[in-house]
């Protein structure tokens, strides 16, 4: 396997999570749950093991009435999803290419 293929990081979730936060900056906690359908549950989990592989960064600020919790790519993470998303594309080119 390519050694830019990042296992930790193809767990569907923390991929469709990367993916989503890839274009953006800051992002709510909200709209990440809704966009990737999953629970708040279930995103702090991968977002804590996002945050833990420095791939993402999670600021929690109290606003009136409520905490707000937004979240973004790091660097490394930033990185990370370019490398892994290129070699699923040089995977599927490969594939393209065999069915030819």
């Amino acid at each position: 396997m390519d050694s830019d293929f990042d296992e930790f990081l193809h767990v569907p979730a923390r991929l469709a999570i990367v993916a989503l936060l890839a274009p953006a900056g800051w992002a709510e906690f909200g709209f990440v749950r809704d966009a990737v359908a999953t629970s708040d549950s279930a995103l702090s989990k991968q977002l804590a093991a996002l945050a833990g592989e420095g791939y993402v960064e999670i600021r929690k600020q109290n606003a009136p009435g409520a905490r707000r919790t937004q979240v973004r790519l790091t660097p490394q993470g930033r990185e990370a999803f370019r490398r892994h998303a290129a070699v699923l594309e040089r995977i599927a080119a490969a594939a393209r290419a065999g069915s030819a």
